[in-house]
């Protein structure tokens, strides 16, 4: 060590009245056992070197073997300049760290403070299942001063906040200090490992109480195919919307995720969350009926649900799918970005997740985006939602090089609930009984289905469960 770097530190200890830019500690939040990785800013602008990093990997070890959940709190200007490239390697030993941590399938949550940069950003502190930012931080790769005077030109002002990174995906939810007490108990409910065994409000043998299931037999002749599709289209039908307010508490949006508020605030296409289905923790991957109006579902929104699906196999969390889409983006944007490839590769990700999955037809089912969150161990359909290969009017303009027959190919498609049924493609069809399933009301009855199923599945082991569903569907072919 340098003399001069000796001085540094030991201002730095008399200014901040710390030996480290490190501090840790551990305790209880809502009474799950949390361990905390905090950086003290005031020590060398929180800069981390070998004795920080010994400090911080002991405690995220600690956490992994006492199976608890970990709270980084970083306020870094990244890595200790002073200790040259060997503390620039430091990142790697706590990124191993965490990566260890988040094998154990134990919660790792990031708060990310004022200022976040370097490579504590590039490293541990953008590794979180859920990562929650401080209003107004500065939150980037390199902060703006060192920025400028490499490449000679200036950021624009919230190339590094929050906000900008919450609508590209990178941070959950901004969230004031005050605040985020009550943020982390909330999603400590659904993935704390300490939450107690899993429950659903029914029994997995019976079927569910309050759900009315359609009556099985010939199919119902009286049904018009057409009708289910316009009913589907009706502009003030409840969607995700709805039966997220009927079914889920402690809700925590993830990524760039947002439910809409009016027509200023529309959302997002795919949504995806923490919560508590009739009191089951799962990810929630929903598509929002009323934001697709505004933007149809692309790849971004693709991407959003595999990397949902993933968090959910990091947390060993079951996964609901719901499906309620009139098609994805067709645009040459669309086809330039890879949109099958996007498709393939989220089904894909259903299809071999380990976690059990439930899939719920909402409404419309149209093309591939439907066909994405399809793959599930179990699906649960509303009595008049349907499934097809492209909207019925797409349907008639290959066969009639015309849409005039929409109609017609809705009724010849087998694109019903009850065909799919038949098919094995649907486990559950939910009927609309005296409120209707279409209505906010009716989606409890549909909730209660979603929750049954879930417990029902849950109890296989992974490898049981997967390959009942490669069976499940092998015999869609049979």
């Amino acid at each position: 060590m340098s003399a001069a770097y000796g001085r540094d530190l030991s201002r730095a200890a008399a200014r901040s009245g710390r030996d480290e830019s490190i501090r840790t500690g551990a305790g209880r939040v809502a009474g799950h056992r949390v361990a905390v990785v905090a950086s003290e800013y005031d020590f060398l602008g929180g800069s981390v070197g070998r004795a920080a990093t010994r400090r911080a990997t002991a405690a995220i070890e600690r956490a992994t073997a006492e199976k608890r959940v970990l709270l980084a709190l970083p306020a870094s200007g990244g890595t200790r300049i002073q200790e040259g490239t060997p503390a620039f390697l430091q990142m790697l030993t706590i990124s191993a760290a965490i990566a260890g941590h988040r094998a154990a399938s134990l919660p790792y949550l990031v708060y990310l403070r004022h200022p976040t940069t370097g490579g504590v950003l590039a490293s541990w502190a953008s590794l979180g299942h859920v990562t929650f930012a401080e209003p107004g931080a500065l939150v980037g790769f390199l902060g703006p001063r060192v920025v400028e005077a490499l490449t000679g030109a200036a950021l624009a002002r919230d190339a590094q906040s929050p906000r900008a990174l919450r609508r590209a995906g990178v941070v959950d939810a901004v969230v004031a200090p005050v605040d985020l007490r009550e943020a982390v108990q909330r999603v400590l409910r659904v993935v704390a490992v300490d939450r107690g065994p899993t429950t659903a409000e029914s029994d997995t043998g019976a079927q569910p109480a309050g759900v009315e299931l359609v009556e099985r037999g010939e199919p119902d002749q009286t049904g018009d195919p057409w009708a289910s599709v316009l009913a589907t289209r009706a502009p003030d039908r409840p969607g995700l919307r709805a039966f997220l307010a009927a079914s889920t508490s402690d809700l925590t949006l993830l990524g760039a995720s947002e439910l809409g508020q009016g027509p200023d605030v529309p959302g997002t296409p795919m949504v995806t969350a923490l919560a508590l289905l009739r009191g089951i923790p799962c990810v929630v991957i929903g598509q929002d009926r009323e934001a697709q109006r505004h933007q149809p579902i692309g790849v971004r929104a693709l991407h959003a649900a595999q990397h949902a699906v993933q968090r959910a196999a990091d947390l060993r969390l079951p996964i609901v799918t719901v499906i309620d889409t009139p098609g994805a983006e067709l645009s040459e944007e669309a086809e330039r970005s890879g949109l099958a490839a996007a498709i393939a590769h989220c089904l894909a990700a259903l299809l071999s997740t380990p976690v059990p999955t439930v899939s719920v037809l909402l409404g419309q089912g149209a093309g591939g985006a439907a066909l994405a969150l399809l793959p599930a161990d179990a699906v649960v359909a509303a009595e008049d939602a349907w499934l097809a290969p492209l909207p019925p009017e797409g349907a008639s303009t290959i066969m009639h090089r015309t849409v005039d027959h929409a109609a017609e190919m809705a009724r010849e498609l087998r694109i019903t609930a009850d065909d799919l049924y038949r098919l094995g493609a649907v486990d559950v069809v939910v009927a609309r009984g005296p409120a209707g399933v279409g209505t906010t009301a009716g989606f409890a009855g549909l909730a209660g289905a979603v929750a049954h199923c879930l417990a029902g599945v849950a109890v296989r082991d992974a490898a049981t469960r997967l390959a009942a569903r490669r069976d499940r569907h092998r015999r869609l072919s049979s």
